[in-house]
């Protein structure tokens, strides 16, 4: 095995670093580098001690302890002032720069510390058109503009899952009341409608009975509130000894309810779903469901959002149950 010697350039490199890493970190405070900036912006000692509220020799100790560190002078000192020389014009130039990003990372992490700017990633189960959940996701970007809402639809399962996992901050699920590790509240429940064709007969009427569907076939997502609405319909039929038609679809809401208006059967939809027009799809109440449908918010008790936060605070405010 043939052992390299050690490059010089690359040693000299290092030190070199270090030396560099030494000074920003023990030898240059922050007082003088904003002082520095403060003098290249009005070319004066004087006058950017007082811009800076301080002494002038205070300012003139800082940039001469400065300019020893740096082994570099940063000014030419003249009768009505000073002027940056070139290597100062560079230093100060890209010390202004540094300040200002700092000031912006100090400002933005205190914003988001306090709920005022931030992200939310949420899971939605229903239309936000309309609704309790469109009014509170409303009422919440009118309180709190500079927080993003990030909205993901998929299965509540894997909602839950990722609200476990942290890739998610709340879940807003229907038909769930309790999930272990998790924090749960109900905020609101929705009567249930059947979506069916504006051409089925039925679509005239004023309402319907779960014994009037025991010859249609019920389309059923994979995703979003599928699972549950196909456990509802099943758990309805068998209460009265009949067995459900049900085609489970991998489609989105808008592709399920063109099926609905094209007559390939009916779905089982929310009141914020029914609230929401539809071309060719007629929603009509259920007068025989016993209980509304449950919608609830889930939470890790391990997430410390602000703007998570300030989220729940509103939908408890604005709960109905």
């Amino acid at each position: 095995m043939v052992r390299r010697r050690p490059c010089k350039w690359s040693e000299e490199a290092d030190a070199l670093h270090c030396r560099q890493c030494r000074l920003l970190g023990t030898r240059i405070p922050l007082a003088s580098l904003i002082q520095a900036v403060a003098v290249g912006e009005h070319l004066n000692f004087r006058h950017a001690a007082t811009a800076l509220g301080v002494s002038q020799s205070s300012v003139s100790e800082r940039i001469r302890a400065l300019e020893e560190t740096l082994g570099v002078r940063l000014f030419e000192r003249r009768h009505r002032g000073v002027q940056p020389t070139e290597a100062g014009r560079f230093f100060l130039a890209q010390v202004a720069d540094g300040i200002d990003q700092l000031a912006y990372a100090v400002k933005t992490a205190g914003m988001i510390g306090t709920g005022e700017l931030g992200r939310v990633r949420l899971a939605v189960p229903t239309t936000i058109a309309a609704g309790f959940l469109a009014d509170l996701l409303h009422c919440y970007r009118q309180q709190w503009p500079g927080v993003e809402l990030e909205l993901f639809d998929g299965r509540a399962k894997d909602a839950i899952l990722r609200v476990r996992e942290g890739s998610l901050d709340v879940a807003f699920v229907a038909a769930i009341t309790d999930v272990p590790d998790c924090h749960c509240r109900a905020l609101w429940t929705e009567p249930l409608f059947i979506a069916v064709s504006t051409r089925d007969l039925r679509a005239s009427g004023d309402a319907l009975h779960w014994c009037d569907l025991k010859d249609d076939l019920f389309l059923v997502r994979y995703n979003g509130t599928g699972p549950q609405v196909h456990d509802h319909v099943l758990r309805r039929f068998e209460e009265r000894g009949l067995q459900p038609r049900v085609q489970r679809c991998n489609v989105d809401r808008c592709l399920l309810l063109s099926m609905v208006a094209g007559d390939y059967g009916i779905t089982l939809c929310s009141e914020a779903t029914a609230q929401a027009a539809f071309p060719g799809v007629t929603f009509l109440p259920l007068r025989d469901e016993p209980e509304p449908l449950r919608f609830s918010a889930i939470w890790s008790p391990h997430n410390s959002s602000k703007a998570l936060r300030g989220l729940l605070d509103l939908a408890r405010s604005r709960a109905t149950i």
